[in-house]
């Protein structure tokens, strides 16, 4: 199994940025989902971005789409979430994911988060 570590969250003002990074170890990575998903106080956990380690195809939520961005590092086994444009609906923990069954939205092993707060 894929031990998952994330990293970059912090504190950032409105309309800031911020790239959280996620090392996966434990194996190379190959055909698997690698994603970032969120959950705010009080809110269920949602899906952010992910992408298809071999072809690098992505998918966003479209609360995010045009702001953030997910990109891979093969010979890291990294997987980046570039944040642009934070805002404070953005403030939540931030899981990455991987998932060996093909599952975009649900990932069957996850980090243990990292904090994103949005301010003004």
């Amino acid at each position: 199994q894929v031990q998952l570590l994330e990293s970059g969250g912090g504190w950032v003002q409105d309309g800031g940025s911020l790239r959280l990074s996620c090392v996966a170890s434990g194996r190379t990575l190959s055909t698997e989902i690698m994603g970032w998903s969120r959950q705010a106080p009080g809110k269920e956990r949602e899906f952010v971005a992910a992408v298809r380690w071999n072809y690098g195809t992505t998918r966003y939520a479209d609360s995010v789409k045009g702001r953030f961005t997910i990109s891979r590092d093969n010979a890291k086994n990294t997987v980046y979430l570039q944040m642009n444009s934070l805002k404070r609906e953005d403030t939540a923990v931030y899981y990455c994911g991987v998932s060996y069954r093909d599952n975009w939205y649900a990932p069957e092993n996850r980090g243990q988060g990292t904090q994103v707060t949005v301010s003004s």
